[in-house]
């Protein structure tokens, strides 16, 4: 069994003009019930420059509490006006290696 936490990568591809509504929509999600869900880890909201993508990276304790906090109602209303405004392309990884910066002595 992997003890390291799993990583969601999720990217929602949205008309620019909804970009904010999307971040939006998923902050108030995340802060409002997801965060409290047993196993949440940590969470980044991230906005491209160009307007058309939201990106969602997000740490778990497993895949079995990110599959439970998916069955718990409350979010759901966020995710599905999210759903509605732009195209959802969800991603599941573990981390294989971090890199950090280099100082000039090394």
């Amino acid at each position: 069994m992997n003890d390291e936490p799993i990583i969601l990568i999720n990217v929602f591809s949205v008309d620019p003009d909804r970009q904010q509504e999307l971040i939006d929509l998923l902050t108030q999600a995340t802060d409002t019930s997801v965060r409290y869900a047993p196993g949440f880890i940590s969470a980044s909201l991230h906005r491209s420059l160009d307007g058309t993508k939201v990106t969602m990276y997000a740490k778990w304790r497993s895949e079995d509490d990110y599959e439970a906090m998916r069955k718990d109602p409350a979010p759901l209303p966020f995710l599905q006006r999210a759903l509605a405004i732009a195209k959802f392309e969800p991603g599941m990884y573990e981390v294989t290696r971090t890199f950090t910066a280099a100082t000039k002595d090394a």
